[in-house]
């Protein structure tokens, strides 16, 4: 199945976050390069003409973190909107994660 089709899963913590080898699998099933962090977190950064634009991205963004229960960090400057993703209550990555991320990229 791929990343995309699939539900976010509640994270209380109590899970470990994923090793350097499970986020680099992970990328590959993206559609676009992501940069990674410390192996904490995954950032995208997306350019658009205006404010305006930017702003109905994130927007956009929104909806899916709201639909998954998974919100990222959203920076959203004139003409362009930083996205951060971790899971916060692990401390890392995790699977959910790349599913947000593979949604944003259907955006």
């Amino acid at each position: 199945m791929e990343l995309k089709e699939k539900k976010c899963k509640p994270c209380e913590g109590g899970t470990l976050p994923l090793k350097s080898q499970d986020i680099k699998n992970y990328l590959k099933k993206l559609d676009t390069k992501w940069e990674v962090i410390d192996n904490t977190q995954i950032r995208q950064t997306y350019k658009f003409k205006n404010f305006r634009e930017a702003l109905d991205f994130a927007n956009k963004v929104g909806e899916i973190a709201e639909e998954e229960q998974h919100h990222p960090d959203l920076h959203v400057y004139y003409g362009k909107v930083t996205i951060d993703l971790a899971t916060h209550a692990i401390g890392g990555l995790s699977e959910n994660d790349f599913i947000v991320a593979s949604k944003i990229e259907d955006i």
